[in-house]
């Protein structure tokens, strides 16, 4: 049975809809917190909800006047928001910078960057007010490692670096804010890729120190760790959930990671 964390607090999740953050969703409803999705798409939005218990709020998190109605909508309605999963944000295929168009490295950076601090800003100056609160944002590993994504993996460094400058900002308000950076991660899109033969999964997870790729649900659990009491001196840090894949990917220029030891 899961804990009562939440106990009936209003959690919103942005991008909630699908992949890494529905499961946050999921483990957050799981564990009492009174949890909204938010998404761009509205029937999607509505559609992730209902079967977790949850409220859809959809909106487009760059457009400022959308979230500040949404938040207004969330408050009025449903109650204060005490905790923001930052979650929306675009994804982009690998590749040279010079085939990259600069309209569609503006729009990634635009949802990925201005979208996360538009919502971070909606809600962490609420919660400043009140005295308490807890945003979590979703970074990447390629926040700390270089990858052919040349507008996806500044942005997600940007946020990491957010997350930081935001917990120093509204500390003494009571606010905390962490990032939750996932290495490569079983969803959807990502078995799609490996499906059309785009990804190779053994690449994926050979250099990851546990041999294997993160389950949304591993995500969501360590966000609602950050978000738990029993993170509660906790502020300012990225965390990554990646199954050693950090740890390991160096390991490539000793001869790659060793096997698992023999009984």
């Amino acid at each position: 049975m899961e804990r009562d964390e939440g106990r009936g607090r209003v959690a919103l999740v942005t991008g909630g809809a699908s992949g890494i953050g529905l499961a946050v969703a999921g483990v957050l409803a799981g564990r009492g917190w009174r949890t909204v999705i938010s998404d761009i798409d509205a029937a999607r939005a509505r559609e992730a909800a209902g079967p977790i218990g949850a409220e859809a709020v959809p909106f487009d998190v760059v457009d400022e006047a959308a979230t500040e109605a949404a938040f207004a909508e969330i408050e009025g309605r449903i109650g204060p928001v005490e905790a923001l999963i930052a979650n929306a944000g675009l994804i982009q295929p690998g590749g040279r910078p010079e085939d990259l168009p600069l309209a569609e490295f503006d729009r990634i950076i635009a949802v990925n960057l201005r979208g996360v601090y538009v919502s971070c800003l909606a809600a962490g100056t609420r919660m400043a007010r009140r005295g308490r609160g807890g945003i979590v944002i979703t970074g990447s590993v390629t926040a700390w490692r270089t990858a052919p994504l040349h507008a996806y993996a500044p942005s997600k460094a940007a946020v990491v670096h957010m997350a930081a400058c935001l917990a120093a900002e509204w500390g003494r308000s009571g606010v905390r804010v962490n990032a939750v950076s996932p290495g490569y991660v079983a969803t959807p899109p990502l078995q799609a890729a490996i499906d059309r033969g785009q990804r190779d999964p053994r690449l994926l997870t050979d250099a990851a120190a546990l041999g294997r790729l993160v389950e949304p649900v591993e995500i969501g659990r360590s966000v609602a760790f950050l978000l738990s009491d029993d993170a509660a001196a906790i502020t300012g840090i990225n965390l990554p959930v990646d199954a050693g894949w950090l740890a390991g990917s160096h390991l490539t220029t000793y001869g790659g990671l060793r096997p698992a030891r023999e009984p």
